[in-house]
């Protein structure tokens, strides 16, 4: 098998900075505008306050970097503001994946975005990835076929994760099997080996991203969650995960070591309708994890049970519950950008 010639490094290794957009559209956040604000300031502290990465903020007018000046006062030292237009804040999403080189250099690789399969189909979403290409100064590698970030979830040794539903979905790209899609892997992201679930949470608007599911926190670990509230719809998907996962071999021919930690449950939105919670939805920032956290008795034994697996990182529960009510959490709303020596 011939190298690959970029790769995407894992999200534990070092990153030069974070991209985010504050939340500004009213119209989709509504009443969830203000504590959704309050939340993505809690994010951005916790990345930056311990002495993290730098923040790359996205901005849409005058009035919305008054805002998050003010939000983030105690780290404004470490933000640069960018007016860029977006449909909304979900960057993991939208803007590139950043992917290193076999000769050390980065680069911005650029997918085409369809809003979650036609589902949110939002101004100037599909342009973002180019805009932060540009931004960013590095090279921008086009490809000519949808991919999400949070779709995709890499160990950095060419183990991806995904699954089934989102990347075969005949929403996104579906002139394409599964072989495609791995050789197109591979070719983008450096991935020698694709390992697939199957399905995702219930009511999970992204089709079964991954990064709501399981999550690389080293090579050969990887951590998922377990229902403990009967009557939870996603018990029996979560079972499943954990078990297909088990079976798994990485690149490097490692056994997958499989850690579960609780799911938030059952979290209901205002009109009692189930929402796709996620404590492996955080975010592994340079000095810090942060982990989306819902107000339910599971939070702090969710929190606890991440924190012997970064050892040498702080890791703290924020809420998301508002940042919820608009489809996600900390993972779908940053992008890291890898930094080089």
């Amino acid at each position: 098998m011939t190298r690959t010639l970029v790769h995407q490094p894992a999200e534990w290794e070092r990153h030069s900075t974070c991209w985010l957009a504050w939340p500004s559209h009213g119209h989709l956040w509504r009443e969830n505008l203000a504590p959704a604000q309050a939340e993505f300031a809690a994010l951005c502290l916790a990345i930056a306050e311990t002495g993290g990465e730098t923040l790359e903020l996205l901005v849409q007018d005058d009035a919305a970097e008054a805002e998050a000046r003010g939000a983030l006062a105690p780290v404004i030292g470490q933000i640069r503001f960018h007016r860029v237009p977006v449909g909304d804040i979900w960057l993991r999403d939208t803007a590139p994946i950043f992917v290193k080189t076999r000769s050390g250099h980065l680069g911005a690789a650029c997918f085409r975005f369809n809003g979650w399969g036609g589902k949110y189909v939002l101004p100037e979403d599909d342009r973002v990835a180019d805009r932060l290409a540009a931004l960013s100064g590095l090279p921008k590698i086009e490809h000519d076929w949808i991919l999400e970030g949070g779709s995709v979830e890499v160990d950095g040794e060419g183990t991806l994760l995904t699954t089934r539903q989102c990347l075969l979905h005949p929403n996104r790209n579906p002139g394409m099997d599964e072989a495609d899609i791995e050789v197109s892997l591979r070719h983008g992201l450096g991935a020698e080996k694709v390992l697939w679930l199957e399905e995702g949470l219930l009511n999970d608007h992204t089709d079964g991203h991954i990064d709501t599911l399981a999550r690389f926190v080293a090579p050969g670990v990887v951590v998922c969650m377990e229902s403990r509230d009967a009557g939870d719809p996603n018990a029996a998907t979560l079972d499943r995960i954990a078990s297909d996962l088990a079976a798994f071999t990485d690149a490097r021919g490692r056994q997958l070591q499989v850690v579960r930690i609780p799911s938030p449950g059952i979290v209901l939105d205002e009109d009692g309708e189930f929402l796709p919670a996620s404590h492996v939805n955080f975010y592994i920032g340079n000095r810090s994890v942060v982990v989306p956290t819902y107000g339910t008795p599971h939070d702090e034994a969710a929190v606890a049970a991440l924190a012997p697996l970064f050892p040498e990182r702080r890791v703290l529960g924020c809420s998301a519950r508002a940042i919820l009510s608009g489809g996600g959490a900390f993972h779908c709303i940053t992008q890291q950008q890898p930094e080089v020596s």
